[in-house]
């Protein structure tokens, strides 16, 4: 179930599915630990005799967020229950504070009792074994522990504080968990259990006639149980109202970026661009690393996530963020670049924790017999690539200085020299979609951008190293051009493989929206005829024929695959891959009359996002439903990079 409602502070992490269960929370880093992986912080409501989860049928949600802000609201209608409860949450931008605030109406003439029961379900540092969960009575408010990891959830109401609490086993034994508790209206009051636990509590409030009342939840992370009893005396004391206004005003300062240029925008896409740079924001850690997504419904397909920063994708964001001008938030994924680039061999692995350490991989260290470090080399090429882009937009040497030594030169000379004798293009590696190894058109792209940005640098120190990155360069271009290019069918290959015989390499002519690098990254002009040919045939095969629409990433694509027409839909719709189309119809324009195309296709990523306007992976093909994880960091990324493409070019043409 994908994620429509996200909120964060690069610290605190909080998900919320579309029946507005609470999913994922992740502390202290943004993508790590997850402290629910997957299952439930779960609402329900109990009035005049009767129960009902948020999740059950009967309730008519409608999920957004406060316009250009970081704090929820969510409107949920029950007829049966004669209620309408309006959900607004959000974590406090400088504390790790959850708020959520519920207004709770009354559509009869009667005066009723109403009980909020929460229910939380941890998995602390994302296992249940040894957790505690126990009622402070001083604090009146449940606390979840485990070593140095503290969770306090506490709400009131205008009469008073808890009504009633619930601490129980989950999991084991037959037990199901406190929440099955909740059903009859009344808990338990058992203070305290260990193992596998998990706990409830409810507060009680008057409902006048056609009346509406306020009820407040706040949960505190932190180290110890003094520091989520500081966190919560601060809300008491502060103010909860006041945290959560001046947490919605930073948020609308924040994302004011290029407001002036959105104008000549349609709306839809002016309201995507402002919605993706704060969802970008929710999924960057303050450490520096930049999370490809945190929605751990993933694991129902495998026991993995996306919860890892992959160095090309990080790279990509930082790319766009720059271009609006967050440096600090740019700086610190360099940085953190700097710090995991491995000391024997300057390639970044496939992907990285948020504290540094290795993701896990499916890549193996023996190919055919042969012994190697498995690397995608365009993740390394994009982030020398991105510092560049980083350089050109603040001129700031002092910092370029400080990874210039340790990061920069080390990759650039691994680069220009890690590459095939005969060809003098990369040597193989795996492709930006992690399923293949060989000599991908994607990563020959980006490996000349990067050495062309090595140059630029170079000569910006005057180190003398130009001269070298600017001929490997060269060479890898021309390596294109004769062993990618394929005159017979007019277009490029999207990667070499070795032949039987393992002394030469056949191309393979799949089909790939990731040739788009080949512009992308420099390599070639958008106007060569032979970028030309090959981007119209990626969007003529790869255009997904139904009422979706969109493009695949390649054909015959079988990732989370819905359809088995393959002439119709070659692969699911992914927002990444219409993009790239799109900043190639721009980049191509001559005319401002030729960028028509480019401004469609991002009204169609615009008018296909989750109505809370969050942007996910992929598509269903027919339904048009969200697929795979969302939201996808890299997604809201491309939007934000195509957007500014098509103002860009805009004003070149109107010269």
């Amino acid at each position: 179930m994908p994620r429509p409602l996200v909120i964060g502070n690069g610290n605190l992490l909080v998900t919320l599915d579309s029946e507005l269960s609470i999913r994922d929370i992740f502390w202290p880093y943004v993508g790590l630990f997850n402290h629910l992986s997957g299952h439930r912080v779960r609402l329900g409501i109990w009035v005049d005799g009767a129960f009902s989860w948020l999740s059950d049928h009967g309730w008519n949600r409608d999920l957004q967020y406060e316009p250009n802000t970081l704090v929820t609201r969510a409107r949920c209608q029950n007829d049966r229950l004669s209620l309408t409860l309006t959900l607004r949450d959000c974590v406090v931008h400088r504390e790790d504070i959850l708020l959520r605030r519920f207004l709770i109406e009354n559509h009869t003439d009667s005066l009723r009792e109403l009980r909020l029961f929460v229910c939380s379900d941890f998995h602390l540092h994302e296992t249940d074994i040894g957790d505690t969960v126990f009622y402070n009575p001083f604090l009146d408010a449940i606390i979840h522990y485990k070593r140095d990891c503290y969770f306090l959830i506490t709400a009131a109401t205008i009469e008073g504080g808890l009504y009633q609490y619930s601490t129980g086993i989950k999991g084991f034994g037959g037990a199901e968990g406190t929440w099955r508790d909740a059903e009859d209206g009344s808990l338990s009051m058992n203070p305290i259990e260990q193992g596998a636990v998990d706990s409830a509590f409810s507060v009680r409030t008057q409902l006048l006639p056609r009346g509406s009342t306020e009820i407040r939840s706040w949960m505190c992370a932190g180290r110890s149980l003094e520091e989520v009893a500081r966190s919560h005396y601060r809300v008491l004391g502060q103010g909860f109202n006041t945290m959560m206004r001046e947490t919605a005003h930073y948020w609308e300062a924040w994302s004011e970026k290029d407001l002036r240029r959105l104008h000549v925008l349609p709306a839809p896409i002016q309201q995507v661009f402002r919605r993706s740079l704060l969802t970008i924001r929710t999924n960057v850690d303050n450490r520096g690393a930049i999370i490809a997504a945190n929605d751990s419904d993933i694991m129902q397909t495998a026991r993995a996530h996306y919860s890892y920063m992959w160095p090309r994708d990080g790279a990509l964001v930082c790319a766009a963020m720059d271009r609006l001008g967050y440096q600090d938030l740019t700086r610190r994924f360099f940085l953190f670049c700097k710090r995991v680039l491995p000391k024997d061999r300057a390639a970044f692995m496939h992907k990285y924790s948020a504290d540094g350490s290795w993701g896990a991989t499916w890549h193996p260290w023996t190919v055919n017999g042969y012994h190697e470090i498995p690397i995608q080399e365009d993740s390394t090429a994009l982030v020398v690539w991105a510092l560049w882009k980083h350089y050109q937009r603040y001129r700031d040497i002092e910092f370029i200085e400080s990874v210039y030594d340790e990061m920069m030169l080390p990759c650039a000379n691994f680069l220009a020299d890690h590459r095939d004798k005969k060809t003098k293009l990369p040597a193989p590696s795996y492709d930006l979609w992690e399923e293949r190894r060989g000599i991908h058109a994607y990563t020959c792209g980006a490996v000349y951008g990067a050495l062309i940005a090595a140059a630029n640098l170079s000569n910006v120190f005057r180190d003398g190293h130009a001269e070298r990155y600017r001929k490997a360069a060269k060479e890898v271009q021309e390596g294109i051009a004769r062993y990618l290019w394929n005159e017979e069918l007019g277009r490029f290959a999207r990667r070499l493989v070795t032949s039987d015989t393992e002394e030469d390499y056949v191309q393979d002519m799949t089909i790939d929206s990731a040739l788009h690098a080949l512009f992308a990254y420099g390599a070639f002009s958008p106007t060569d005829p032979r970028i030309e040919k090959t981007m119209r045939a990626i969007i003529s095969r790869l255009w997904i024929q139904t009422d979706v629409g969109g493009i695949a990433r390649y054909e015959n694509d079988y990732y989370f695959r819905r359809s088995y027409d393959i002439e119709r839909v070659p692969g699911n719709p992914w927002f990444i891959c219409t993009l790239w189309a799109a900043q190639w119809y721009i980049a191509h324009a001559q005319v401002k009359e030729d960028l028509l195309t480019g401004l469609e296709l991002l009204l169609w990523a615009a008018h296909r996002v989750m109505p809370s306007g969050i942007m996910p992976e992929q598509l269903h093909p027919e339904t048009g439903e969200p697929l795979s994880v969302a939201p996808l960091t890299w997604s809201h990324a491309e939007f934000i990079a195509t957007t500014l493409d098509y103002l860009d070019r805009l004003e070149e043409l109107q010269k």
